[in-house]
């Protein structure tokens, strides 16, 4: 087994696409991936499992769908939110932001979606870094 750090800062650098998740390292069995982003991603549920936002730079609204109404959770820098399981929601950043996600291995990224994925979005399971 191989022991070494990995820094976010040249995984970030390592990739321009938005909305094209990067796994950074696992833990137990969850991805810690790292995303750009910018305008809007999908509306769409991850049935089976919650998901973990952590701004890390920029700003990110999560707009949420829950019980026949929707409103938005604002994060800045540092900001961290849980979508919890089964919510119906769509991340949108109008100035860009870098965000990590905690995800089980293997979580589709546009979850339960079942439309045409737009150009700018990478439906994964993570990519590696």
């Amino acid at each position: 087994m191989k022991h070494q750090s990995v820094n976010i800062d040249t995984v970030l650098g390592s990739f321009q696409e938005l909305w094209s998740p990067r796994i950074l390292t696992h833990v137990n069995d969850w991805d810690v991936r790292l995303a750009k982003v910018e305008g809007s991603f999908v509306w769409h549920a991850h049935p089976d499992t919650d998901e973990l936002f952590i701004v890390l730079d920029g700003a990110l609204d999560i707009h949420l769908r829950e019980s026949g109404e929707e409103h938005a959770v604002h994060l800045e820098r540092n900001d961290v939110f849980v979508v919890p399981r089964g919510v119906m929601h769509c991340p949108q950043s109008s100035e860009g932001a870098t965000i990590m996600l905690f995800e089980p291995t293997g979580t589709l990224s546009t979850g339960d979606y079942e439309g045409e994925i737009p150009d700018h979005v990478t439906s994964t399971t993570g990519l590696p870094a």
